[in-house]
């Protein structure tokens, strides 16, 4: 059987879409294939910070996702209690951030990924991949009609999620493990307005957030240790409502609100995947998991895929061989992702804050421009490892003497 794709794309949501989408419009023959049909919804952090948004922004889609009705969000805020940091989460070219349901930015990603030129099938299963002589070679799975197809093609990618059904056939190298540290959920709210912002409270073991979503409703989304996962699922309501108390203000604004949806989540582990191996890759979810208290999943998978893309095109045409390209790949994807990852697993533990720490806080709070980049690093517009380098530390520290 002959080759008839560059790539087949298992998963069409926020990481397969794009790297469809990016390797079309470079002429690549690419098939992108989802279990779903569009628009549908799947557990997400939702948000798109600014970093993402400049992506959609360099890929013509900005103003589709604006056209949505999503408001955008200019300040995040995080109250710990005593006191509140609250700054501009983005840069001068990507000021904003959006809290988009997946029912809308997946669409609109599949349909971009469409129009660029791949070919998409929704509503399609993938069996297995199809592996010769070592080497991943295609897909076997059904379509709608049930009616079993064997595609090939020179690399299949997944970008199906932690779960990935490709990661799992290759079994792939897995390092920087850890467990799941957090039991986050999320639900909607009608009548409670944001006014552009993202507002997160963090207490003692406990922490939650809330942002202006599409159709005029807020998503809040919450947890507690994974330690207290199996005691709390039995009452995933009352415990998650507990949680506003511990922040009085915001608790008397959400009881003029109606809650409008079941509560959604599940606990993660958090890992990373070696990216590619002989006719595969990984995009996303499927090659990078970590706790969504952070929020960076669907910045990072947009950022993967441009990676992934970029890799993949040097592959095909001959600029650099498939082993140097996505090596690279690999090296880029975890030099960016290593600190946002450490410091996210450190947020999730939900632990207090050492001395030090709640030494710097203070020495932030009332600094604007401190608190920026607090707000930043959280946004994953600025790196952990630049704003927390001993020579900024003394800067802050500094300044509030």
């Amino acid at each position: 059987m002959q080759t008839t794709y560059d790539a087949i794309i298992v998963g069409a949501r926020c990481a397969g879409s794009p790297t469809a989408m990016l390797l079309a419009r470079k002429g690549h023959r690419v098939l992108v294939v989802d279990r779903a049909t569009f628009p549908s919804d799947t557990v997400s952090s939702h948000v798109v910070h600014p970093l993402g948004t400049a992506a959609l922004a360099r890929w013509g889609l900005l103003d589709r996702l604006a056209a949505t009705g999503c408001p955008p969000i200019h300040t995040y805020a995080f109250d710990f209690g005593p006191f509140t940091l609250s700054g501009s989460p983005g840069t001068s070219a990507a000021p904003v951030a959006y809290c988009v349901r997946r029912t809308v930015l997946d669409k609109l990603l599949v349909d971009a990924a469409a129009e660029a030129g791949a070919e998409v099938r929704e509503g399609f299963t993938v069996d297995e991949l199809v592996i010769e002589d070592g080497r991943v070679v295609g897909i076997k799975g059904r379509a709608k009609d049930g009616v079993t197809i064997t595609e090939r093609a020179k690399v299949v990618v997944g970008a199906d999620g932690r779960h990935s059904l490709v990661a799992d056939a290759v079994r792939p190298e897995q390092y920087h493990e850890k467990r799941p540290l957090l039991a986050g959920y999320y639900t909607y709210w009608s009548g409670l307005p944001m006014a552009g912002r993202f507002e997160t409270y963090i207490r003692p073991r406990r922490g939650f957030a809330a942002a202006p979503t599409n159709d005029g409703l807020t998503l809040t989304v919450g947890g507690w240790p994974y330690a207290e996962f199996e005691a709390n699922k039995k009452d995933v309501e009352g415990n998650f409502l507990k949680m506003f108390d511990l922040a009085p203000e915001f608790a008397q604004r959400i009881r003029s609100a109606t809650r409008v949806a079941p509560f959604a989540g599940v606990p993660v582990p958090n890992f990373f995947r070696k990216p590619y191996g002989a006719g595969w890759a990984l995009v996303g979810d499927a090659g990078y998991n970590k706790d969504p208290i952070t929020a960076q999943g669907i910045t990072d998978a947009f950022r993967d895929a441009e990676l992934c893309a970029s890799a993949l095109d040097q592959a095909f045409t001959g600029s650099r061989s498939f082993d140097e390209a996505m090596s690279l790949y690999q090296r880029t994807r975890d030099e960016h992702a290593r600190p946002m990852y450490e410091f996210t697993c450190q947020l999730a533990t939900l632990e207090p804050p050492p001395p030090q720490m709640q030494q710097l806080f203070g020495a932030i709070h009332g600094n604007q421009k401190a608190m920026d980049g607090f707000v930043q690093v959280n946004a994953g517009t600025v790196s952990p490892a630049e704003f927390f380098s001993p020579p900024n530390i003394g800067a802050i520290m500094a300044a509030a003497c």
